[in-house]
């Protein structure tokens, strides 16, 4: 059993397709939705993320919506394109690198989102039923706890085990990785949860 793919691209494409991913990944679809709706900048609201959590404090449900199905679709289709022109190391790759873009993007500086629905996004498209359980346990967890947080922390968790689950092992090591990031972003997050102090969604 390998938690890994087999790496049989080259390794010029490889760094190709990662640079493309990372750029995808980088572009902040919250801050350009909100500046297009004359929403201003959502770096100035809120938690100041750029991504549909902190989208909705605007009060635009079509925006956060529109921010999230952008966010996650950017890691989708990086891994699509990335799986139609090499392969799975390269689809892997694909999805970390737009991962990385969306968290650090060189547009804004390498300040960005947390990468949930990015994230969400990647699994669906490396393997749709590990994606799908990731949704799932993200909507149990926010219809449990009614936080937007805890819900992106459990879901993250989890995709290892659903990896383990429904296949392939091969995405174990990436969605490790990918969790571990999705927590480092959230460290702010965790402290609020532990303290009790974490706002619910709507509030």
């Amino acid at each position: 059993m390998t938690l890994l793919p087999a790496f049989d691209t080259a390794p010029l494409l490889l760094a190709v397709i990662g640079l493309g991913a990372y750029l995808l990944g980088s572009v902040p679809f919250g801050l350009v939705i909100t500046r297009m709706l004359g929403l201003g900048d959502v770096r100035q609201i809120g938690s100041g993320n750029i991504g549909a959590t902190n989208v909705l404090r605007t009060g635009n449900k079509p925006a956060a919506l529109a921010t999230l199905l952008l966010d996650a679709g950017k890691g989708a289709i990086a891994v699509l394109i990335a799986r139609s022109i090499a392969g799975e190391d390269a689809a892997q790759l694909a999805g970390l690198a737009s991962f990385l873009g969306h968290l650090f993007p060189v547009w804004l500086g390498f300040k960005g989102g947390k990468g949930v629905a990015t994230f969400l996004g990647t699994m669906l498209a490396l393997a749709w039923p590990v994606g799908l359980a990731c949704c799932a346990t993200w909507l149990v967890t926010v219809k449990l706890t009614k936080i937007s947080s805890a819900s992106a922390l459990a879901a993250s968790a989890s995709a290892a085990l659903w990896c383990l689950v429904f296949g392939p092992v091969s995405m174990i090591a990436l969605a490790v990785a990918l969790a571990a990031l999705v927590w480092l972003r959230h460290a702010p997050n965790i402290r609020r949860l532990l303290a009790g102090s974490e706002p619910k969604v709507g509030k």
